[in-house]
């Protein structure tokens, strides 16, 4: 009698004409399926933009510049410091000014990044997209690289000259007024984000002259970190250490300057999240309608148990094996469609793109779909999509066991 509920749940699922499963089972399993498979499409995508952008973006920002009220002294002695506290991959002393890049009667408003060429590979992934020229050919007297966007924009290539105004005053028998410099374009890199439009590197020391620092000294430490989102724990680490004890020194970190973007990100995913449940919900609505009518159609059926000896708990189970059965359908081929697709979203893309005549990915930052499956987010899908199915299984399966055979026979 055990085996009984999942065996007369089954034999409702299925077809009287023997087919697979009847049709109001399919339909409910197809809108549970369709509903999984969207919600599991939409979070892998969104989990790869967030991913790319923390790599792009994160990747070439500093993730924590330890400052001083002052310009910071020493700074090797300091760096090498630093570099002993827990969690710290590397540093680099780094500077930073706003400027005015113009070439060929064209400008644009930059922020001028002194940086150590020969550090740079450990601080960042700006090297490895690179693509004209070379970061290490700037050097302390020549030499700027800048990004895609702002060559396109000024139009110009490696080897061509630029002039960079800074906020620098240098005065003069003439007056005072800003400095200028001419430098060549010896690289560019192409990182398809909003850094491409206004990061420009030059020289840490080539930085230090245009900013008269004394010698030995610079604007602040850029630090790099084992684990992104400790960056305030480290920082505030490192203010302990002996040199800086003491010192006017204070962190800033990435969370700072960009936490809102990937906050917003974070925001956006769960409203998404959460009209993609409602849309699921909907969908279970159908496993309800489908066992309503199933329960009105096998009332006979249902007085017949009871009078054999069937218990309320006996008769709920049957309904609720169906909701189970049909919930556990839905979510395997959600699951499925939707692993399948997401890889493939650039060739669904190209398709459309061929059909339209149009570029439909050429306005954003990258143009392709990046997608990072998480498990912890499938388990999730599953594990709430199918509670929902017992759900609004329950309702229905509870009223079936409410009916009493003798209002029911009664009309045979």
């Amino acid at each position: 009698m055990n085996s009984l509920p999942i065996y007369l749940g089954y034999k409702y699922f299925r077809s009287k004409k023997g087919a697979f499963a009847s049709f109001t089972s399919l339909m409910a399993i197809a809108g549970l399926s369709l509903g999984v498979a969207a919600l599991v499409i939409v979070l892998s995508v969104m989990n790869g933009f967030e991913k790319e952008l923390q790599t792009r973006i994160l990747g070439v920002v500093p993730q924590l510049i330890i400052r001083s009220n002052d310009n910071v002294i020493n700074y090797e002695d300091i760096m090498s410091e630093i570099g002993n506290a827990e969690k710290v991959l590397s540093t680099s002393p780094y500077i930073e000014t706003q400027g005015l890049m113009s070439a060929k009667n064209r400008s644009r408003g930059v922020f001028v990044t002194g940086i150590m060429p020969e550090l740079e590979n450990s601080m960042s992934i700006l090297p490895k997209y690179i693509v004209n020229g070379k970061l290490e050919n700037i050097s302390s007297k020549e030499g700027v690289v800048i990004g895609s966007w702002l060559a396109r924009y000024l139009g110009i290539k490696v080897g061509d000259p630029v002039n960079i105004t800074t906020t620098n005053l240098r005065s003069s028998i003439l007056g005072t007024f800003p400095r200028t410099i001419s430098l060549e374009v010896v690289g560019i890199f192409e990182l398809k984000a909003e850094l491409d439009q206004s990061l420009v590197l030059i020289h840490h020391d080539l930085a230090a002259n245009i900013l008269n620092l004394s010698e030995n000294s610079t604007q602040g430490i850029r630090v790099k970190t084992s684990d992104l989102f400790e960056v305030n724990s480290v920082g505030f680490n490192i203010l302990t250490q002996p040199s800086l004890d003491q010192g006017n020194y204070y962190f800033t970190s990435w969370q700072q300057t960009h936490g809102t973007l990937f906050q917003a990100i974070k925001l956006e995913k769960r409203l998404i999240s959460l009209m993609l449940f409602l849309i699921i919900t909907v969908a279970a609505f159908n496993i309800l309608s489908t066992i309503v009518m199933t329960v009105k159609t096998k009332e006979k059926e249902i007085a017949i148990l009871k009078t054999m000896g069937s218990s309320k708990t006996q008769l709920t189970c049957i309904f609720l094996s169906l909701g189970l059965i049909i919930g556990l359908l839905g979510i395997l081929i959600g699951l499925i469609i939707g692993i399948a697709i997401t890889p493939n979203i650039d060739q669904l893309i190209n398709i459309i793109e061929n059909f339209t005549n149009r570029n439909l990915m050429d306005s954003y930052f990258i143009n392709y779909f990046p997608y990072e499956f998480r498990l912890t987010q499938l388990i999730n899908i599953s594990v709430s999509v199918l509670i929902m199915s017992l759900v609004f299984s329950y309702f229905p399966a509870a009223r079936a066991a409410k009916l009493k055979p003798v209002t029911i026979l009664r009309h045979e």
